[in-house]
């Protein structure tokens, strides 16, 4: 079998990827038609929509939720399933804004974002494959030492799990592959089944009471004290909003959508490896990722596929056969893998920031309407730890990390809906010649 999408698809059933193939649960919900009330209405079935609703339901606030397609049909749904360490970028960058000590915090809340998801998988007792070990590669000696310097902020920062600095010659514990001159293993970050989360996630909601309606998208927003959002057979009246649709936000509102740019992101899933082939592969089952500006991220499935991915496209344009554009990136790594077959192949969309820094806020003309977008394809974590702080702002808690990434100033980025894209990707590959030229000079 060798199923496949394009990533721009608009379908109210999963993409046909991997993920969609191995689900171990199958839910339905309702498409909204009539009015319904509740304290809060939240637009985006993925992992923001859904924590932030599971969150508030804790909490004993009343919740639908509104999904266009299925639950987990976006990025959540069909992701790399890497569960990594830390939200944003070079987060230095924004002490003017935050000054230092707002910077450690966001720090710690990027440990913190990785431990929600381990306490919520095991409070609901969520099947998803959850697996712990990650290795971030290095391409070239001055990531190592860059690692290094991570290795030591993170202890700065208290973290408690297991961390190691491997040299070139010892790269083969973690990856059957001459590529890399280095790594940092990290034994608190891992992979899962990202859309068995989502379901799992799903039917958690609804256990706490939240009202979860597919098929459902929204066509109109009437703003004021009590919101009124509307789809095309029913309306919710509600005290707050929350906006996660991330990069499939579209034109629903066009202040936060400026700020998010869709990129595309593939995956492809070879047939199940033998235990032999597996173990050479990625002797300790970890997570993978490098370092370049068009990065890879791979890992093993429960199954032993090898779940290769990568090559994200700010450029609007999807490859026309995903499995011909990225087989050849996978034999780069993995020459041996030559006569494995590819199974699945699949992409979607991710949401970028200008700065790489989750955008996690309310609007300023309208203080009942939150958001969470952009999380630069570091989301399993991320929208965990959103979803807590906008229920911490809603529920009218002290929130220190929404009061921090709220203070963060974010770009609209340039060129309107249609132009955006090619700028952007005409900048990326400004970077990506960087990282090449950067080979021969790898100091």
């Amino acid at each position: 079998m060798n199923a496949r999408v394009q990533p721009s698809a608009q379908s109210h059933q999963h993409a046909p990827s991997y993920y969609a193939a191995s689900v171990n649960r199958s839910l339905s919900y309702p498409a909204l038609a009539g009015e319904v009330s509740a304290d809060v209405c939240i637009v985006g079935g993925g992992f923001s929509g859904l924590n932030t609703a599971i969150e508030l339901a804790e909490r004993g606030f009343s919740v639908v939720l509104l999904e266009a397609h299925k639950i987990g049909w976006g990025a959540s749904g069909r992701n790399g399933g890497q569960l990594i360490r830390g939200v944003g970028h070079g987060l230095e960058q924004f002490a003017g804004v935050i000054g230092n000590d707002g910077v450690r915090e966001l720090q710690l809340l990027g440990l913190e974002a990785v431990e929600i998801v381990r306490r919520r998988v095991e409070h609901y007792a969520i099947d998803c494959d959850l697996t712990w070990g990650y290795c971030d590669l290095a391409n070239k000696p001055r990531d190592l030492a860059g690692f290094a310097e991570d290795l030591d902020e993170l202890k700065s920062l208290g973290y408690r799990h297991e961390l190691r600095l491997l040299q070139a010659d010892e790269m083969h514990q973690v990856v059957g592959s001459n590529r890399y001159v280095g790594g940092l293993i990290d034994m608190g970050s891992g992979h899962l089944h990202p859309l068995n989360l989502a379901l799992g996630e799903a039917a958690a909601a609804q256990s706490l009471g939240v009202q979860l309606f597919e098929q459902s998208a929204v066509n109109r927003i009437d703003y004021g004290p009590e919101v009124c959002v509307h789809t095309a057979n029913g309306k919710v009246r509600a005290k707050n909003l929350v906006l996660g649709c991330n990069a499939y936000l579209n034109d629903l509102n066009p202040t936060l959508g400026g700020k998010v740019l869709p990129a595309g992101s593939y995956i492809i899933a070879t047939e199940p490896l033998s235990e032999a082939q597996a173990r050479t592969l990625i002797p300790q089952n970890m997570a993978l990722c490098d370092q370049r500006v068009a990065l890879d991220y791979y890992r093993l499935s429960a199954d032993r596929r090898l779940l290769f991915g990568g090559a994200c496209h700010y450029s609007g344009r999807d490859p026309q056969d995903i499995a011909a554009y990225m087989r050849p990136k996978m034999l780069e790594v993995f020459p041996h893998l030559a006569n494995v077959k590819i199974a699945y192949q699949w992409g979607g969309m991710i949401g970028i920031g200008a700065n790489r820094l989750p955008q996690i806020g309310r609007l300023k003309d309208q203080p009942n309407v939150f958001y969470a977008q952009a999380y630069s394809g570091h989301g399993v974590n991320a929208t965990h730890l959103a979803g807590k702080l906008l229920a911490e702002a809603i529920a009218g808690q002290e929130s220190r990390g929404f009061d921090l990434f709220a203070k963060v100033p974010h770009m609209t980025f340039p060129g309107g809906k249609h132009l955006r894209s090619p700028l952007l990707a005409l900048g990326m590959l400004w970077y990506r010649l960087k990282d090449a030229l950067g080979s021969a000079n790898p100091l």
